[in-house]
């Protein structure tokens, strides 16, 4: 197999087995396409997730409107409970 390079890579390649942490442009190659492996298995997995709390999502049912009336009566007495407890005055 033959394989491209650009100058960039072909000199990263160079530096990484001139510096001893690899013995040959082939290892370094290997250990990039082992890495890319991992990254992409953790990226299915990573989606597999998204795509399960989705569909929990859909079939939770559809929202329903929003009364905002009461969304802000309830942090009021979420606010006034939380006073209350820690003692601080209004």
């Amino acid at each position: 197999m033959n394989v491209s390079l650009t100058p960039e890579l072909e000199q990263l390649v160079a530096e990484l087995v001139e510096s001893g942490r690899y013995r040959s442009a082939s290892d370094v190659v290997s250990e990039g396409l082992r890495l890319l492996a991992v990254r992409d298995e953790a990226d299915r997995a990573k989606l597999g997730v998204l795509r399960r709390l989705i569909q929990e999502g859909l079939d939770s049912g559809p929202a329903g409107p929003l009364d905002m009336d009461e969304i802000i009566a309830t942090a009021r007495a979420e606010l006034v409970r939380r006073d209350a407890t820690t003692g601080a005055a209004q």
